[in-house]
């Protein structure tokens, strides 16, 4: 019997590679990779059109679509992105900005106020740094260009907030060089960052921030899971375990390929010094997978989920991922 082909898109990572190269099969699954999308127009794409079986997706539209009961898709627990956000908030030096605090009453600029890179900047600064973000602008648009983060269509929020749609001819990044907003967060960094020397880094020592985060709460922020089809899940039920299985193979094939010295994998001059800290501080595996390993992440992305009014009730693991070994 022939193997069930599949298609499925993500971004281009080195732990969805082995697979892309058939290092690595399901079994049972003809598995076709596309690794070609930037995160936005994927999931816009996946969401337009069903040319896809399986893809990359934002965990927080995935719970709050599940909620709403309107998801056409069921998720495993696969990460294919997962960052630390504190290095994602930049401000204008000139705006009186001298702890997070200080940005009470702002007007920061966001790509997607429902984003999952946004939704962990918030968290990061209510949690951590008593933020009080409540009388806060949120400027909405595209870091890069003038217009609209693509075209999401993001379940609405339960309470209102304040939004407003970035019309202007910059984009947010210039809008930020220029003053006339005073920060930015979420999930990329503007260019103005590296170009204009008004544009800097809230926390400029970010790595040591992250990782006192992570050794204190063992959350690494998950902004991206698997999603299938759930009209070729219900046809198929038995691939959740082969994708799961294939899926983590990849991803620790990936990893040791990282780690092999005969030869660098990576253009990073100081990769195996960062191995030992990894080793140090993820004891060895930076990238788990299954529900276990990530449940501090992903209860507290529920929590702040229902905290800033995009979902009317915190779910369950079990409510949001396929049940598998792992």
């Amino acid at each position: 019997m022939a193997d069930l082909k599949l298609k499925f898109a993500c971004g281009a990572y080195d732990r969805i590679e082995p697979l892309r190269l058939k290092q690595v099969v399901a079994k049972g699954i003809d598995l076709e990779v596309d690794s070609s999308y930037s995160p936005r127009v994927l999931f816009d794409r996946v969401m337009a059109t069903d040319e896809y079986d399986l893809a990359e997706f934002s965990s927080s539209e995935h719970i709050a679509m599940t909620l709403l009961g309107n998801n056409p898709f069921v998720a495993l627990p696969v990460f294919p992105s997962k960052v630390f956000r504190h290095s994602f908030i930049t401000i204008n030096k000139n705006k009186g900005i001298n702890s997070p605090k200080d940005l009470a009453g702002k007007r920061i600029g966001v790509p997607l106020y429902t984003m999952s890179a946004a939704l962990w900047c918030r968290g990061v600064l209510e949690d951590d740094y008593g933020v009080d973000l409540s009388d806060v602008t949120w400027v909405q648009g595209a870091v890069e260009k003038p217009g609209s983060h693509g075209n999401p269509n993001p379940p609405p929020l339960l309470k209102p907030v304040k939004i407003e749609q970035n019309k202007t001819q910059y984009s947010l990044g210039q809008l930020l060089a220029r003053g006339e907003i005073d920060s930015i967060i979420g999930g990329v960094n503007p260019a103005e960052l590296y170009t204009d020397p008004n544009v800097v880094r809230l926390w400029p020592n970010f790595r040591q921030v992250e990782r006192e985060f992570f050794q204190r709460t063992k959350i690494h922020p998950i902004m991206h899971l698997l999603a299938i089809r759930k009209s070729v899940y219900e046809k198929n039920p038995w691939i959740a375990q082969p994708l799961y299985d294939a899926f983590n193979a990849s991803k620790n094939l990936a990893w040791e390929q990282a780690c092999y010295t005969g030869a660098q994998k990576y253009m990073l001059p100081f990769l195996y010094d960062d191995i030992d800290e990894i080793a140090k501080v993820f004891g060895g595996d930076p990238w788990p997978y299954g529900l276990e390993k990530n449940r501090p992440a992903l209860e507290k992305a529920i929590e702040l989920m229902y905290r800033h009014h995009m979902i009317a009730s915190k779910p369950s693991l079990k409510d949001l991922f396929i049940e598998v070994k792992e």
